[in-house]
């Protein structure tokens, strides 16, 4: 009986105030629920819409993803961050396309199989879409169940994960699995919200443990700052005219596959090779330096600027980059750090 007032008052609660407009919501299929649920893993809603709508507007079906170029899709990915997931999801539509014809599968083991797709993943995608049953445990639900019990852990605690995983087994209903799914991450997002949860409006308030004991400091446990490495590198800026020189990077992991200005990890390095390139190193100019976070280390960018009268000597040295144009942008994956540089020179260019 408690686990069904819990998922209860979890499926009203929903019903009335939870969120039923979202981009892949309406005209709901399988296909949409999977790429915002892949988008979703480490990414706000707020951050995704965008996305999403620019995703499903040049692949809106697998057909489309599965005979689309991986640049393509990069594309699209540009800025979002964690490239992992565009590769999978495109390796997943190649999967798709040549073991079950083009259809998403509706098996849970079969999605499990499928790249960058683990267990809450798989029972959020076929539960969301089709209302199968099968519970999910994601951060927003980890969190509302570590309050309502009161559990002392922290979200990344595994030993406790099984616990939890018992849990939400248990209070997940068999019936309306979507809208309980649905309304959890919902809650978790809107109202029980890392910081400064608005209890007053949670349909669990009177049974929850950190409510009751107005401890929300102790649930869940707050993990320690982490102290992040920092690396340095120089982007060397090559711009003639509205054109900017940039390579595929497929020698180092960070933004593999994706076009970036070229990259050097020491300043010898960078300073020998615009000597190489017959680039006068006299005439260069560092722009306003950066920092862009990584999930494991902080990358300290240094812009360097090298603007070209003539292009002849340098096209001879180097083939196998490509001139990217602003103005008439080629469609290629992009850091979110080259984006931003390349935004900063396209609004001076209008």
């Amino acid at each position: 009986m408690a686990n069904y007032c819990f998922s209860q008052l979890i499926i009203n609660w929903h019903h009335n105030y939870g969120r039923k407009n979202l981009p892949w919501q309406k005209n709901k299929t399988l296909y949409k629920i999977w790429i915002s649920e892949i988008m979703l893993q480490q990414t706000t809603v707020k951050t995704v819409i965008p996305y999403f709508k620019k995703f499903i507007y040049y692949f809106p079906n697998i057909n489309t993803l599965s005979t689309s170029k991986l640049d393509s899709i990069l594309y699209c990915w540009s800025g979002l961050g964690y490239y992992n997931r565009a590769k999978n999801i495109y390796k997943s539509a190649q999967i798709i396309t040549t073991e079950y014809n083009g259809t998403f599968p509706h098996e849970f083991v079969n999605v499990l199989k499928l790249p960058g797709i683990g267990r809450s993943t798989a029972g959020a995608i076929l539960s969301l879409s089709l209302n199968f049953y099968y519970p999910i445990l994601d951060g927003n639900v980890k969190r509302i169940l570590i309050r309502y019990y009161g559990i002392i852990s922290s979200l990344t605690d595994k030993i406790i994960e099984k616990k939890l995983w018992t849990i939400i087994e248990l209070i997940t209903p068999i019936h309306n699995t979507g809208s309980f799914n649905q309304g959890m991450m919902d809650l978790g997002a809107l109202i029980c919200t890392r910081t400064k949860p608005k209890c007053e409006f949670c349909p669990l308030n009177k049974k929850c443990i950190t409510n009751i004991q107005k401890q929300w400091d102790k649930y869940p446990i707050k993990k320690i700052k982490k102290i992040y490495p920092q690396k340095t590198s120089w982007f060397i800026i090559i711009k003639y005219k509205n054109y900017f020189w940039l390579k595929k990077n497929t020698t180092y992991n960070i933004w593999k596959n994706l076009f970036c200005f070229p990259t050097f990890y020491d300043e010898k390095t960078y300073l020998t090779w615009l000597q190489e390139t017959k680039i006068n190193i006299n005439n260069y100019q560092k722009m306003i330096s950066f920092y862009h976070k990584f999930s494991h280390f902080i990358l300290y960018i240094q812009p360097v600027l090298i603007q070209l009268s003539n292009i002849s000597n340098f096209c001879q040295y180097d083939k196998q980059g490509m001139w990217y144009n602003i103005k008439n942008p080629q469609h290629i994956g992009l850091s979110k750090p080259v984006q931003k540089i390349l935004d900063m020179f396209k609004q001076d260019s209008y």
